[in-house]
């Protein structure tokens, strides 16, 4: 019933397909960046038993940010001892 009615509404003004097209696209990509934190993110941790602290099987030059403006990741040295 509701897609119908939204059917019938964008028929009758297609000026709103660019809206729902791009709202459609931001609801995507909110969606996909959240996955990917909840995914790559090093403060996240799924299994606390096995894995209590992900953080400190990342290597240094692990990127985990999605963009860096300066840091060039490939470059780092480890500065601290393992655990």
């Amino acid at each position: 019933m509701i897609l119908n009615t939204l059917r019938r509404q964008l028929k009758n003004h297609p000026a709103l397909i660019p809206l729902f097209i791009f709202l459609g696209g931001g609801a995507a990509m909110s969606m996909g960046y959240l996955a990917r934190l909840a995914l790559c993110n090093p403060d996240v941790s799924w299994d606390r038993k096995n894995n209590p602290e992900p953080n400190n099987k990342m290597g240094p030059n692990h990127q985990y940010k999605f963009y860096a403006v300066h840091t060039d990741y490939s470059k780092l040295k480890k500065h601290g001892p393992d655990f």
